[in-house]
Formats: C-alpha cells, sequence, structure tokens
C-alpha cells in the first residue's frame, strides 16, 4: 500500500551508475562483486547471505539495461560467469 513521504524520516535521490563508472576494464567480476561495487562497496567484502540475494537481485535488472556496455566469458565447470566492460564502452586515455 502507498505511503506519503512525511512518513519517512529521510529520501535520498535514486542514482544508478553507469558500468564504466565502477568496473575497471581490465578485469572481469561475478555478479555479487558488482552487486557489492554498486553498493560502494569492495567486491571481497562479506556479507550475509540475505544481504548478497537483494543486491544480486537488484543487480540483474541493471546488467540487463546496459547489456550492450558488458561482455561475458563462458563458464568453466561450477565457476560462475564473468562480466567485463565491451571495449566499445572503454574510454580511450585521450577522452579521461
Amino acid at each position: 500500500m502507498p505511503k506519503p513521504k512525511d512518513e519517512f524520516d529521510t529520501l535520498y535521490g535514486y542514482l544508478l551508475y553507469d558500468p564504466q563508472d565502477i568496473l575497471d576494464d581490465e578485469y572481469m567480476y561475478t555478479v555479487p562483486e558488482i552487486a557489492r561495487m554498486l553498493q560502494g562497496l569492495d567486491p571481497t567484502t562479506e556479507l550475509s547471505e540475505d544481504t548478497e540475494d537483494r543486491l544480486v537481485q537488484w543487480t540483474i535488472p541493471w546488467i540487463i539495461q546496459h547489456e550492450e556496455k558488458f561482455v561475458i566469458n563462458d563458464p568453466r565447470g561450477d565457476d560462475p560467469g564473468y562480466f567485463g566492460l565491451h571495449p566499445d564502452f572503454v574510454a580511450d586515455e585521450d577522452e579521461e
């Protein structure tokens, strides 16, 4: 059920990053690692299973929305897939 805004103590702007803003173009990342980075955390930060599950649920649509900006590897065995920046979306050093 909707609630009036004045029922909330704090309200924040909703900011979603571009993949180039958070990913290093030299690395590939799992979805949970990307989820942490979207929260401003180190990709190796330990999280509770519930917290990680929630962050991953928020991250998957973000990845899908930016699909053209990613490359993915062919997973090996039970290893997860890794995502990295597509070369077409990596800024040239001249542009930085």
